[in-house]
C-alpha cells in the first residue's frame, strides 16, 4: 500500500530525544551497567523514530523509490496504445538504467510525436513506477517551456536558474526525475546550459548525476514520423512494420536542424548524450477506441464500445479523404465522452 499522507513527528518526541537541562547540576555517579542500559534504550527509541518518520515523511530512501518493473510493463501493455515502437524501448532502457548500481551517466530520453499519442502519459507511467508518490513526488520536477522560460529576454537568467535548480535538487535526492515538456518552444541554446549534468562525469563539485532521469518531450520531428506512417500505409505496409531504425535517424536530424526548437544544434545531440530519440507513431482509429475504453475503466464506467466507437468516429483523421490516422491522437478525448456519456 502507498502511503499518501504527511504527518509532522511530535516535536515534544524530539525534545525528549535530544533536549536536556539548561542549567549546570551535580549529577549522581551510574553503573556502567545502567548507562548501557540507558543508552541501549535511547538507541532502539531513535531507531524506532526514524522508522517511523521515514514511513510517513517523503524520504530519498528506497522506502519511497523503488523501481516496479513489473508495474510498468504491465502499464505499458495495458494503458499505452498503438506505440509499439516507443512502449518496448521505454520499458528496457528504464529497467536496466535503475538495474545498474554503476550507471556511467544520468538516463537521457527524449520522446517525440504529435500532440495526443502518450508522451506525457508515460512520463507519468514512469514516474509512477518508481516514486511512491507519483507525479505528486518532491523528487520528480516538470519544466514547461512557456511557463517557466516564457521571455527570450532572460535566456541568460533562466540557464543560470536551471542550473541551480537541478544541482541542488540532484544534491537532495540523486535518483530525481526532471521532465521538460513543450522542448518544441524551448528558446534555443538555454538546454545547453545543463549539458555537464548529462555527461560522463563522476562527480561535478561534489555532486553526482549518475542516477538521476532526465525527460524531454517534444512535437517537434512528428512531422518526420508522421511522414514515415504515411510512406509505409501507401505502400500497402502495416503500420506494426514499421521499426525504430525507420525513424531514428531522420527523427534525430530533423530535431537537430529545426532552428524553432530547443534542441537545435544543442550540444546535447551533437556529443550523443541523448541515449534514445523515442518515436510516437500518429494513432488510428483502433486505437482511439482503446483509449476510450480505457478512459471510462478509469471512470469507473462499464466499457460501452458503442460509445467508444460514437466518440472516435466524431474525431478529425487524415488524409481527409481516408480519415487513416487521428490529427490530435487521444488527447481530449474525455471531454468528448462527456458528452456521449
Amino acid at each position: 500500500m502507498k502511503l499518501r499522507q504527511r504527518h509532522a513527528f511530535p516535536l515534544f518526541l524530539l525534545l525528549l530525544c535530544f533536549g536536556g537541562t539548561t542549567t549546570t547540576e551535580a549529577i549522581e555517579p551510574i553503573s556502567t551497567t545502567i548507562a548501557v542500559g540507558m543508552a541501549a534504550a535511547l538507541t532502539g527509541f531513535l531507531a524506532t523514530y526514524q522508522n517511523i518518520f521515514y514511513s510517513f515523511h517523503e524520504c530519498c530512501r528506497p522506502e519511497w523509490i523503488s523501481f516496479n518493473k513489473t508495474g510498468l510493463k504491465t502499464d505499458l501493455e495495458n494503458k499505452l496504445f498503438g506505440q509499439h515502437i516507443a512502449s518496448p524501448l521505454i520499458f528496457k532502457a528504464l529497467n536496466g538504467f535503475m538495474n545498474n548500481q554503476n550507471p556511467k551517466k544520468p538516463l537521457v530520453l527524449s520522446l517525440h510525436g504529435w500532440t495526443g499519442t502518450g508522451k506525457n502519459f508515460v512520463s507519468q507511467l514512469m514516474a509512477n513506477n518508481i516514486y511512491s508518490e507519483g507525479m505528486d513526488s518532491a523528487f520528480v520536477h516538470v519544466f514547461t517551456a512557456t511557463l517557466h522560460f516564457p521571455h527570450l529576454s532572460q535566456v541568460g537568467t533562466y540557464k543560470a536558474q536551471l542550473q541551480q535548480w537541478i544541482k541542488g535538487n540532484v544534491s537532495n535526492c540523486e535518483r530525481s526525475m526532471f521532465i521538460f515538456d513543450e522542448m518544441d518552444k524551448m528558446h534555443p541554446g538555454l538546454i545547453d546550459s545543463i549539458k555537464p549534468y548529462l555527461d560522463y562525469y563522476d562527480k561535478l563539485d561534489g555532486v553526482s548525476y549518475r542516477k538521476s532521469i532526465f525527460i524531454f518531450l517534444s512535437n517537434a520531428g512528428g512531422e518526420s514520423i508522421v511522414e514515415t506512417a504515411l510512406e509505409f500505409w501507401k505502400a500497402g505496409l502495416s503500420r506494426n512494420d514499421i521499426g525504430l531504425k525507420d525513424l531514428e535517424t531522420a527523427l534525430s536530424l530533423a530535431v537537430f536542424n529545426n532552428d524553432q526548437s530547443g534542441f537545435f544544434r544543442t550540444s546535447l545531440i551533437d556529443k550523443n548524450l541523448v541515449d534514445f530519440f523515442v518515436p510516437f507513431l500518429p494513432l488510428e482509429y483502433k486505437h482511439v477506441v482503446q483509449c476510450l475504453m480505457a478512459s471510462m475503466r478509469d471512470r469507473g464506467i462499464r466499457p460501452n464500445l458503442d460509445v467508444a466507437d460514437k466518440v472516435a468516429r466524431d474525431l478529425v483523421y487524415f488524409p481527409k479523404s481516408e480519415r487513416v490516422f487521428s490529427v490530435k491522437g487521444c488527447k481530449a478525448i474525455d471531454s468528448k465522452l462527456d458528452y456521449y456519456i
